[in-house]
């Protein structure tokens, strides 16, 4: 059975760092074919808003992680391959920056999704 469990959201205040974790079990990250992804949505957003994407990196040799153009220089994608984790490391945050962020998992088969964390940021 696939799990995803997302940690580390909280509130923080402008210009703050977080780093978030996605703690993956019976699912490889660190796999050839396989894709890690971090998602947000904002509050408020409508019934049936699609999550927007964040940062996505590709297992073993898939070359350099995708960021939206707005996170991009603030934050990290990284995966432990070890731990079976993935972070998402965030920093400079912003008001805009408030979502529940949502850890994605993706095989050439199958797609999984965690519950997702709240990330505040607020003065």
């Amino acid at each position: 059975q696939v799990q995803l469990v997302e940690s580390g959201g909280g509130l923080v205040q402008p210009g703050g760092s977080l780093r978030l974790a996605c703690e993956v079990s019976g699912f490889s990250v660190s796999d050839a074919d396989n894709i890690m992804s971090w998602f947000r949505l904002a509050p408020g957003a409508p019934a049936g808003a699609e999550r927007e994407f964040v940062a996505g990196i590709r297992g073993a040799g898939g070359g350099t992680p995708n960021y939206r153009n707005s996170v991009r220089g603030r934050f990290t994608i990284s995966r432990d391959n070890v731990k079976n984790t993935v972070y998402l490391d965030m920093n400079s945050l912003v008001t805009d920056d408030t979502a529940v962020y949502y850890c994605k998992a993706r095989s050439p088969q199958e797609v999984y999704w965690g519950r997702g964390t709240q990330v505040t940021v607020s003065s």
